[in-house]
């Protein structure tokens, strides 16, 4: 009785830090893409911090950083804000390249601009 309670809270555990660390791995990967990227890192730190005491600390100063951050670049000037945009959408542009967004745009819309491809995949 006693060993298969300890095996339920290891399955359970596992399924909790498989679970969690999936969502949080999703929402770091679209932290820089339009939508709610810092919101799923909260929640998959949520869903960890449920097992593991580590998950529930970072939680807390992840989101005293992100504040801070929010805060600070409120109080930038119209430059400083514009650089932050203007380097956010490198990195969109970017890793969508990368990942042959515009690669498969070129295919299905017969562009022949090979350009397009990400260099992965050729």
């Amino acid at each position: 009785m006693e060993s298969d309670k300890k095996q339920q809270r290891r399955v359970q555990r596992f399924a909790t830090g498989l679970g969690g660390g999936i969502v949080l791995l999703v929402g770091i990967i679209t932290i820089p893409y339009p939508g709610p990227g810092w919101l799923i890192v909260f929640a998959g730190l949520a869903i960890l911090s449920r097992e593991f005491e580590w998950a529930g600390n970072a939680l807390k100063f992840t989101r005293k950083k992100y504040d801070q951050w929010q805060d600070w670049v409120k109080r930038q000037h119209w430059p400083v804000k514009a650089a932050i945009f203007g380097l956010t959408t490198v990195i969109v542009i970017t890793t969508i390249w990368l990942v042959n967004g515009y690669g498969l745009l070129n295919q299905w819309f017969n562009l022949g601009q090979d350009w397009l491809e990400s260099p992965f995949i050729r």
